[in-house]
């Protein structure tokens, strides 16, 4: 797969990920998902907007970026983690390169081998 096609193939994935992720219906109605797909500039988020019993609700469920062929999970709030709804979307584990949370720029490959 040439790299174009590779890029465009990641890009409608992470969105089946976000837009099936926005989906899942929140405990508290009031609460609203909203998926964010930037395919220009390969940010992909998963938002969550609205009233709580705390109050204002604006939070980040989810943010990925693709980048140099690979998707950067730059922010994980999923209870079971991201990374399983990328596979099975199509991503390669070598190119998922988990960012947030304690390693730093490392591919599920190279954390494996540590």
């Amino acid at each position: 797969m040439d790299r174009l096609s590779k890029t465009e193939n990641y890009r409608q994935a992470l969105c089946r990920v976000i837009e099936q992720h926005a989906k899942l219906t929140a405990s508290d109605r009031q609460i609203e998902s909203v998926p964010i797909c930037d395919t220009t500039h390969d940010h992909y988020m998963l938002m969550s907007l609205g009233r709580d019993h705390i109050g204002r609700a604006h939070d980040i469920l989810i943010h990925l970026r693709l980048k140099e062929g690979r998707v950067h999970i730059e922010w994980d709030g999923i209870e079971d983690g991201i990374v399983e709804d990328l596979i099975e979307a199509g991503i390669r584990e070598e190119d998922i390169v988990q960012t947030s949370g304690d390693y730093e720029s490392e591919s599920l490959t190279e954390l494996a081998a540590a």
